[in-house]
């Protein structure tokens, strides 16, 4: 048996790099196995034993067929009405209740519930879901498509979760508990949770969730957003370093109170699974945990097992329980981080002072994982390579363990809690100022774009010989060089497009159109879309409400790798044109904002005012006769003529030609306007290429007389699927079949991009896209 050890010792890397392989190609596409040839190769290369060949080999066909089959499953039906389990993985959010439920079989499904009354949120909240049996009636529906290629996939993350479909659950009566060893584990992480809500202050609650139980949920969206810029969003996470100093407490601890050293080890095999439980479970959590009850496990047995095959056990393991977790983020960073330490760690000893230390270990993991997080989030923080080295030790050891004092102080009933509580809150709170304060510029973010898998290959070839030379002991020159010049390529070679392109997004109700000119000369934004708010109770309110601007906007921007605007557009003062917008102001720099005449008195306008007054972005009243060049391309504001705002009708149109081509964006115009635009602009307006039409597609809208004058190539709807106000109306849409001009709507192609070179025009939509 130690002769076997011995045998795959240093090799279990090649196995877990085979296994990836087998489940990214059992949910994507078999002929994906091609990449196991490179493998091999690459084990041929480094002299491998002909048996390891063999047994890479054989691992990935037998992980290939056994992942197939569990992809298979997750497209079967799922039975209702039936009986199913809450898992630990369920939020509430306003009236509605989503998680993860398991069936009789462990099959795993994603559910919705829209919460009934007040009592009923009120008993769900009071009460610990994970473990709770419930007959379910409702139905499966498909996985809704995402408003753009930038957007959330629904289908993505079933799949990760190992999640056979999604059931809007119509009923749901408790029936008993699942009695399971688990179970008990649930009932304290949920009492743990209360009772840091019970006696922690509220600034201090969310933080210590996240810290000590893994709990996110509660963490304030804009600080979350302000770690996010600073690269320090990790910390809120339970990692290794939590465990190890869990662990090392844990132990110690024990020593103190006279259990021998062996069977300190033993208690600790037994509670760290159930402290990862507790702890939520996370992909950083497991793999902290599982690396640690390797190597002990190895220990006890007087076996050596080196770090990195720990961890490469630890991701084997992972996958063969959870296949779908290769899509998993948390996953991919956690592993992905863990290994750039463990294969540096010969080029961190180089350096002994602290510092130098903490800049390479930061270093070594920003770059390895940077291609992997413009994938996922088009962004990286470039402060993240300062940040985290005062932030990590900061955390690590000062406020994880203040969390940890305070919570066990919380059960002794003396005054000690509030003691510690008056001297560490304000300090906490200090630091979240400065925390606030110095995320603020926009510029420490870097935003190329979404890389394409062509350029993901690229720059991860580049890291890959970086390291090589790193580890070589090359110029920091020549290194500097192999890391800068692909990823200075990549993120100017969106500058390299000599096409117009404009994309009507899908915002839902609302507008939004993102106009690139040629070699990106400049980016016009027209609206920002946004949400129509109506009176509800107040129980009906969501905790985090969906932010158009946030959610939808901002990614498609940044997907662009669009990090300024020139020219923001807003066209008149409705929610589902401009509440999105300061959310874009936040995030994207904007030269200059042009308005409609005398709309900013409008209440909806305050939170833009506000977002403008910290940014200092320009902001313009524009009307008719207003309007620039820039190249080849002409923008001419064509409505309204006066300076009196009355609503729709006072929307800034706009006339945008290049050459022949020539688009009009008509915001929310009605009859009136439309009737003197046609009046006053016949010549201009007549064979338009790309009409958006006004107003959502209205009755009040699109007037026989101006489709008439304007008879468009296309005409874009923007309205939001099933909306309530049955847009676009069903006379309009007659009027452009009856003249056979083709229309398309954002809310059910999803996002329209159009590309214009010379005159000829090219179409695509997200849905075909993403169905693809």
């Amino acid at each position: 048996m130690l002769y076997l050890v011995n045998l795959y010792k240093h090799n279990w890397i090649y196995y877990a790099l085979s296994v990836c392989i087998s489940a990214v190609a059992s949910f994507q596409s078999v002929r994906l196995l091609w990449l196991l040839g490179l493998l091999v190769g690459f084990c041929f290369y480094k002299k491998l034993w002909k048996w390891h060949l063999v047994g890479i080999v054989t691992i990935n066909l037998l992980t290939y067929c056994y992942f197939s089959y569990e992809v298979d499953k997750l497209q079967e039906p799922v039975t209702l009405p039936a009986e199913l389990t809450w898992t630990d993985q369920y939020k509430i959010n306003g009236v509605m209740l989503r998680g993860i439920m398991k069936d009789a079989q462990g099959n795993k499904v994603y559910v919705t519930y829209e919460i009934k009354s007040e009592q009923q949120k009120h008993e769900l909240q009071s009460m610990q879901l994970a473990g709770q049996i419930y007959f379910v009636t409702g139905q499966q529906v498909e996985p809704s498509i995402p408003a753009h290629r930038y957007g959330f996939l629904m289908g993505r993350y079933l799949e990760s979760k190992s999640a056979r479909g999604i059931v809007e659950i119509g009923s749901m009566t408790l029936v008993s508990t699942e009695k399971t060893f688990l179970q008990p584990i649930y009932d304290q992480r949920f009492w743990l949770k209360e009772h840091i809500e019970q006696t922690f202050p509220n600034s201090l609650v969310a933080e210590a969730q996240a810290l000590l139980i893994g709990l996110q949920e509660n963490v304030d969206e804009e600080l979350n957003r302000a770690y996010q810029k600073l690269g320090i969003t990790h910390l809120f996470a339970i990692s290794g370093l939590h465990v190890a100093l869990v662990s090392l407490l844990f132990f110690q601890l024990l020593l103190r109170l006279g259990v021998r050293r062996e069977l300190a080890n033993i208690l600790l095999l037994i509670l760290l699974p159930i402290y990862a439980v507790l702890a939520g479970g996370a992909p950083s959590i497991w793999r902290a945990v599982s690396v640690v009850e390797f190597i002990m496990l190895a220990q006890y047995f007087r076996w050596k097992i080196p770090m990195d095959d720990a961890l490469s056990l630890s991701l084997l393991g992972f996958l063969l329980i959870e296949p779908g977790a290769i899509y998993q983020v948390g996953f991919q960073l956690s592993y992905l981080a863990t290994y750039s330490l463990v294969y540096s760690s010969r080029i961190l000893a180089r350096y002994e002072n602290f510092w130098v230390q903490s800049f390479f270990i930061t270093f070594v993991c920003q770059i390895l994982v940077y291609p992997l997080l413009l994938h996922h989030f088009f962004e990286i923080s470039l402060s993240s390579f300062i940040a985290n080295i005062f932030f990590v030790p900061l955390f690590s050891f000062i406020i994880l363990p203040v969390n940890l004092a305070l919570l066990t102080c919380s059960f002794i009933p003396l005054p000690i809690n509030h003691l510690i509580f008056t001297i560490y809150k304000p300090l906490r709170l200090w630091l979240t100022d400065l925390i606030l304060a110095i995320q603020q510029p926009i510029i420490q973010m870097w935003n190329p774009g979404k890389p394409s898998m062509f350029w993901l290959v690229v720059l991860y070839g580049s890291v890959l010989l970086a390291f090589y030379f790193l580890d070589k002991g090359s110029s920091l020159k020549k290194m500097a060089a192999t890391l800068l010049i692909p990823a200075v390529i990549f993120h100017f070679q969106t500058y390299l497009h000599g096409d117009l392109k404009i994309a009507f997004v899908n915002v839902g109700q609302g507008d939004c159109i993102v106009i690139e000119l040629p070699h990106r000369n400049s980016v016009v934004v027209i609206d920002a879309g946004g949400l129509l708010h109506f009176e509800q109770e107040a129980w009906k309110e969501r905790d985090k409400p969906f932010e158009v601007g946030r959610q939808v906007v901002v990614p498609y921007l940044k997907g662009r790798g669009i990090q300024k605007i020139n020219t923001f557009i807003l066209t008149h003062a409705d929610a589902d044109h401009v509440e999105g917008a300061e959310e874009v102001l936040r995030e994207i720099l904007v030269s200059e904002v042009h308005v409609t005449p005398n709309s900013l008195d409008k209440a909806v306008m305050n939170d833009l005012l506000e977002e403008l007054a910290k940014t200092k972005t320009t902001l313009i009243e524009k009307m008719a006769g207003d309007g620039w060049q820039i190249g080849d391309v002409r923008f001419d504001y064509i409505w309204p003529h006066d300076m009196v705002y009355e609503g729709n009708n006072d929307s800034l149109v706009l006339l945008v030609r290049q050459g022949a081509f020539k688009m009009l964006f008509t915001g929310d115009l009605e009859k009136e306007g439309e009737e003197e635009i046609v009046r006053l602009y016949s010549a201009a307006i007549e064979q338009l290429d790309v009409l958006k039409t006004g107003h959502h597609g209205s009755k009040t809208s699109s007037i026989e007389a101006f489709v008439e004058q304007t008879s468009p190539k296309l005409a874009i709807f923007t309205a939001g699927e099933n909306n309530r106000y049955k847009h676009p109306n069903i006379d309009v849409i007659t009027r452009f079949e009856q003249r056979q001009i083709p229309y398309l709507i954002t809310g059910y192609d999803g996002t329209i991009e159009l590309r214009v070179k010379d005159g000829v025009m090219q179409l695509e939509t997200s849905n075909d896209l993403l169905k693809k």
